[in-house]
């Protein structure tokens, strides 16, 4: 099962790397921001403290307070596959974890 969750963006990076850092159940991870930013139509401003939809590393959408709290919640409920998704999670990277 596939499923997006959410985190905060904690750090954006400052060169061009569309890297940025979210952290997902005290979990931090660099994940790529490039599909919610630049040239896309209907692109919104990233900042520290919003809230991401995240699927393999790559931030899907920019999403409320409120909806990550209702996503997480759901997540929770889940068991097992929740857990499954943070465990991918957290052994995922961009391959640039050092930038």
């Amino acid at each position: 099962m596939c499923l997006g969750i959410p985190g905060e963006l904690v750090e954006l990076a400052g060169d061009d790397t569309d890297l940025a850092t979210v952290s997902v159940a005290g979990v931090r991870r660099k994940v790529n921001v490039g599909l919610l930013k630049g040239e896309h139509a209907d692109s919104e401003e990233l900042a520290v403290g919003d809230w991401i939809l995240i699927h393999v590393g790559f931030a899907l959408a920019k999403i409320d307070e409120a909806e990550a709290a209702a996503a997480l919640e759901m997540l929770h409920s889940m068991g097992p596959a929740y857990d499954q998704e943070l465990e991918e999670f957290v052994g995922s990277s961009t391959g640039r974890e050092g930038l």
